[in-house]
């Protein structure tokens, strides 16, 4: 009989991280007991991570014998990290007790300092849901609640992109929708765009749509699903769809930190890939939403300003975003005449951010676009720019980028011969 209930087979643990990677853990309640100052420390820092963006944490001192002692008084959490450093030979009694001040529905991650195969299926067998060799890092705490969490079956989730300007005007806009177009055009990818500037906002001019809905009733909207969704998209091209802003000013646009997590949450269920076209402004709602994106891209021009803003912002969500993948940059409106600029390498060694691509100035042909409501492959398609979006464009979307997966962490801290399905 197990000690803690323990869904799926032990193989889901190994599952590749692109797929846990791409899903959300749901609303839970997780308690730690740590002994080490370190430890407590590491789980909160997995806490950052995007996909437990939902999940309430909270951390005690004590191990195993702290779980229990506060378990006979308090009611059990959905899952337990317990953190222990006691004997091999003394885990499954402590295990036992733990488990008769426990819901059955409960499930328990242990993190040990024992690297050993023995006790390592003996756990697994008993119920124990994962156990974890420490020192770890944030990810492998991140992926193994990701396993036990995300349903299985489920659709993978959409991927978000963040694009905003290091500086107003920087064009931050006009990088996110031509990106969003060659995606679609060169991938065949179906994308969203998601116009949050809902004062300003140009996606509607860019790809000359005025349609009657849009963001602000998505935002509005008593019972918001994905019919309702469905409904208040617009078609602005082949695989591109977009919620517009209102750009109306009758009334102030303010809103809560959270407000926009539902919607990019249902748009993420139904499109593979959600473009944000974020404002230049730094408010709650838009420090939340970069902490929560899969990639962001920061627009910047080769000026002092630019850099001083898109240092900060670099700065800023990385520590925002500690185990997620850091900012990239992108270089607009390179070579202006007569301006006195800073080379895009030496702006992004200064940023600290990877440069993904440099476009150049070209005043005609980005009006004549703008002012025809056009991408500007349509306008000239053998433009040098278009291939900087679509370069862009495979970057985000994972593609063309050995370099990423070649750093991926490994699920588990374990010996090679536990990636072998286990008895």
């Amino acid at each position: 009989m197990s000690l803690f209930s323990k869904d799926g087979s032990a193989d889901a643990a190994l599952a590749g991280e692109v797929l846990a990677g791409a899903r959300l853990v749901p609303r839970i309640t997780i308690q730690a007991f740590c002994e080490l100052s370190q430890t407590a420390q590491l789980v909160e820092s997995a806490m950052h991570d995007r996909r437990m963006s939902k999940v309430a944490l909270t951390t005690h001192n004590g191990g195993l014998e702290g779980a229990i002692e506060t378990y006979k008084s308090n009611p059990t959490p959905n899952l337990i990290l317990v953190e222990t450093s006691l004997p091999p030979e003394q885990i499954p009694g402590a295990l036992e007790r733990l488990a008769e001040v426990c819901d059955a529905t409960t499930r328990l991650i242990l993190l040990g300092h024992i690297n050993d195969v023995v006790l390592y299926r003996e756990l697994i067998r008993s119920g124990v849901s994962e156990y974890i060799v420490l020192p770890a890092t944030a990810q492998v705490i991140v992926q193994a609640i990701t396993e036990l969490f995300a349903a299985e079956g489920a659709e993978p989730i959409g991927r978000t992109i963040g694009f905003i300007s290091a500086k107003g005007g920087a064009g931050a806009s006009t990088v996110a929708h031509n990106v969003a177009w060659a995606i679609s055009q060169h991938v065949r990818q179906d994308v969203l765009i998601l116009d949050m500037d809902l004062p300003f906002g140009t996606a509607g001019l860019n790809y000359n749509q005025d349609p009657p809905h849009g963001l602000a009733d998505a935002l509005n909207a008593a019972q918001m699903d994905q019919v309702m969704l469905d409904r208040l998209m617009s078609k602005a091209a082949s695989h591109v769809n977009m919620l517009t802003a209102p750009v109306v000013l009758d009334r102030v646009f303010d809103f809560e930190e959270r407000d926009f997590e539902n919607i990019i949450e249902l748009a993420q269920r139904s499109t593979p890939l959600v473009v944000l076209d974020i404002p230049h402004a730094w408010t709650g709602w838009i420090r939340h939403t970069l902490a929560t994106v899969d990639e962001i891209v920061i627009v910047a021009e080769p000026d002092l300003a630019n850099l001083r803003n898109a240092k900060n912002l670099s700065d800023t969500l990385k520590s925002l975003r500690p185990t997620e993948a850091e900012p990239l940059l992108v270089m607009n409106r390179v070579g202006v005449p007569k301006r006195p600029e800073i080379s895009p390498n030496e702006f992004a060694a200064s940023v600290e951010c990877k440069l993904l691509g440099q476009i150049g100035f070209d005043a005609a042909t980005f009006g004549t676009a703008a002012n025809n409501g056009q991408m500007l492959a349509e306008v000239a398609a053998n433009h040098r720019s278009n291939e900087v979006y679509h370069l862009i464009g495979m970057h985000v979307t994972g593609r063309n980028t050995p370099e990423r997966a070649a750093s991926r962490a490994p699920a588990l801290r374990l010996p090679p011969f536990l990636t072998r399905k286990r008895a």
